[in-house]
């Protein structure tokens, strides 16, 4: 996999890159600061970006605004965002154009975890942190579809939106495949979500918790 890392801290952006290519992979750029990034991925359309969400040069949320500017010029490009903290204003909407992941850098306990997180977003699914999850998918009005939904429903979506299989999501709650199956249907039901295909469903019962079906169109 071609991968691009935008990072800030010489430290940890030469550490992050000897590890990806011990494992195999191949970084196609670097850059230590938003500008570059965007400048960087332009030139080398990789496969993946990995990018710190603060960045130079204001040092706030630079790296959040690259990556929806990379989402907007290449939106089959595969995005992950490192942080030591949950930025929402722009993670909300690169969620939904799927392809994504965002980790909390303290919370990345495993190497072995992380390579296949930026696998999984590489190959289109998602990867959030759970307390990523917890942020962007708290329910925004009491009364609103999602408080029809019973707690191991709540469950079961929060493990969707993480990109979690059917079988993932029972081996984590120790739950059969056809319960699984059981439950996501209900949501689906419940989310009052129109007939498509299975996979569409999933996607918009994820934003539908979100709280931007209307930007998924």
């Amino acid at each position: 996999m071609r991968i691009v890392i935008g990072e800030d801290s010489a430290l940890f952006r030469e550490g992050l890159a000897r590890l990806l290519e011990d494992a195999g992979h191949e970084v196609v750029g670097r850059a230590a600061d938003a500008v570059t990034l965007v400048d960087v991925v332009e030139q080398e359309l990789p496969d993946l970006a990995v990018i710190d969400v603060r960045m130079p040069p204001d040092g706030t949320d630079d790296g959040a605004r690259a990556a929806r500017t990379i989402r907007d010029r290449h939106p089959e490009l595969a995005i992950v965002m490192l942080s030591q903290h949950v930025e929402a204003r722009h993670s909300v909407e690169l969620v939904a154009g799927g392809r994504f992941g965002y980790l909390l850098k303290d919370r990345v306990f495993d190497v072995d975890d992380f390579l296949d997180a930026l696998r999984r977003v590489a190959e289109g699914g998602s990867a959030l942190d759970p307390e990523v999850v917890a942020t962007l998918l708290a329910p925004r009005r009491e009364g609103d579809a999602l408080a029809r939904l019973t707690p191991r429903e709540r469950e079961v979506l929060e493990l969707m939106a993480e990109g979690r299989t059917n079988v993932g999501i029972a081996r984590r709650l120790f739950l059969t495949d056809r319960t699984v199956e059981t439950h996501v249907s209900s949501i689906i039901r419940k989310l009052d979500l129109s007939d498509s295909d299975e996979e569409h469903r999933r996607v918009l019962a994820v934003l539908t918790w979100l709280g931007v079906r209307q930007q998924a169109g």
